[in-house]
C-alpha cells in the first residue's frame, strides 16, 4: 500500500514519519518545490520540525501526481485556509483530513471534512485528538480518534495504530470535528490568561466553563455530547491550553502582551483566529451564547482591552453551574 500526505508542516511530517516508521510507502507532498529537495537533502523537516530525521519510506516530493498515484487514501494536513487548493490536486480514492479548523459559509457552519468532501466528491474520515506533532514524531505515547463512515474510521485505525500511536474510532465526525475547532479558540483564551499572569485558578475556571461553552456549541450543531468529554473534545483542549507546543495558546499570550494580530502567524498558522470568526459569524445567526468565544473575538478583531474583558465575563449575572 501506499498513503499520500498533502502538506508538509509540522503536522503532516510527523504523520509521515508515523507512517513510514511502520514500513509504509508514504509520499509527502510539499507546496514549495525547494522545501521538498531540502528534504530529500537532509533527511530531515529543518523549517517545521528540526531534529527529527526522516525514515526510508517518507519520499517528499513536489509532484502532485507522483505524490497522489497509487495511493490507497491521502491525508489532509493543511492549514484550514489552504483547504481550497485540493480542487487543483488529483483525486485520492478517499480522503483523512487531520486539520482543525471552522468556516461559515453561505450561512451554514461547516468542518474541515464538509470542505474536503464539497471540492473533491470522496469519502472523508478525520483523525483528531491531543496530538502535537513535535511529540508524535518523536514516538512519545499519545492517543487519538479516527471519526468517520465506518469503513473509513476503522481503516485508518488499523493504519495508523502504533505501540505509541493508539487510535480509537468514533461515529460521531461532526463532534468530534467541531470540538477540534472550538479547543483552537478556548486555547487562545488560555494563553490570555498566561500573558495576564492571572494564575491557576483562572486558567482551571476558563477551562471548565471553556468545555461547557464546547459542549452547548456542538450539541447544538449536531454533535454527541459524550464526544466532548473524549479524545477530540477535553483531552484535545487541555493538551493544547497548557503545552508550549500550542501556537494558538502562545498567540493568545502574544496577542496580550501587545505583539500586533498580523504578526502572530510568524511562527505558523493559528488556527483559532480564523476559527473565531466563523463562530461568530455562526452564533450571530443561531443566537447561541458564547461568552468565552465573543471576549476571543472582541480582543483579537476589536481590539477590546482583555483585562475590560475578563471584568464582563467576571461581572456576567450570577447563575447555577448547571
Amino acid at each position: 500500500m501506499k498513503v499520500a500526505i498533502l502538506g508538509a508542516g509540522a503536522w503532516g511530517t510527523a504523520l509521515g514519519v508515523l507512517l513510514a516508521s511502520k514500513g509504509i510507502p508514504t509520499a509527502l507532498l510539499c507546496r514549495r518545490k525547494e522545501h521538498a529537495e531540502a528534504l530529500r537533502a537532509h533527511r530531515e523537516n529543518k523549517e517545521y520540525l528540526p531534529g527529527v530525521a526522516l525514515p526510508a519510506y517518507l519520499y517528499p516530493t513536489h509532484d502532485p501526481e507522483e505524490a497522489l498515484s497509487g495511493a490507497e487514501f491521502a491525508v489532509v494536513a493543511l492549514p484550514s485556509k489552504a483547504l481550497d487548493t485540493l480542487r487543483d490536486l488529483p483525486q485520492a480514492p478517499w480522503y483523512l483530513s487531520a486539520t482543525k479548523g471552522l468556516f461559515f459559509r453561505e450561512g451554514a457552519l461547516l468542518t474541515p471534512s464538509q470542505v474536503v468532501a464539497a471540492l473533491t466528491g470522496r469519502p472523508v474520515a478525520t483523525l483528531s485528538g491531543p496530538n502535537h506533532a513535535e511529540e508524535v514524531a518523536r514516538f512519545l505515547p499519545t492517543a487519538s480518534v479516527a471519526a468517520g463512515p465506518e469503513a473509513l474510521a476503522r481503516r485508518a485505525q488499523e493504519v495508523f495504530h502504533s505501540p505509541t500511536f493508539r487510535v480509537y474510532t468514533s461515529a460521531d465526525l461532526r463532534g468530534v470535528e467541531l470540538g477540534g475547532g472550538l479547543k483552537n479558540v478556548l486555547a487562545l483564551a488560555a494563553g490570555m490568561v498566561d500573558g495576564l499572569r492571572l494564575g491557576d485558578n483562572a486558567k482551571a475556571a476558563l477551562l471548565t466553563r471553556g468545555l461547557k461553552e464546547m459542549v452547548r456549541f456542538g450539541t447544538a450543531q449536531g454533535g454527541e455530547e459524550a464526544t466532548f468529554y473524549g479524545l477530540a473534545g477535553l483531552g484535545d483542549l487541555l493538551a493544547t491550553a497548557y503545552s508550549l507546543h500550542s501556537r494558538n495558546r502562545g498567540a493568545g499570550e502574544r496577542l496580550v502582551r501587545g505583539e500586533a494580530l498580523e504578526r502572530l502567524e510568524d511562527r505558523g498558522v493559528v488556527e483559532g483566529l480564523y476559527a473565531v470568526k466563523a463562530l461568530m459569524a455562526w452564533r450571530r445567526e443561531a443566537e447561541v451564547e458564547l461568552p468565552i468565544a465573543e471576549a476571543v473575538y472582541r480582543v483579537a478583531y476589536e481590539g477590546l482591552d482583555p483585562l475590560k474583558a475578563l471584568q464582563e465575563l467576571m461581572g456576567r449575572e450570577p447563575k447555577a453551574e448547571g
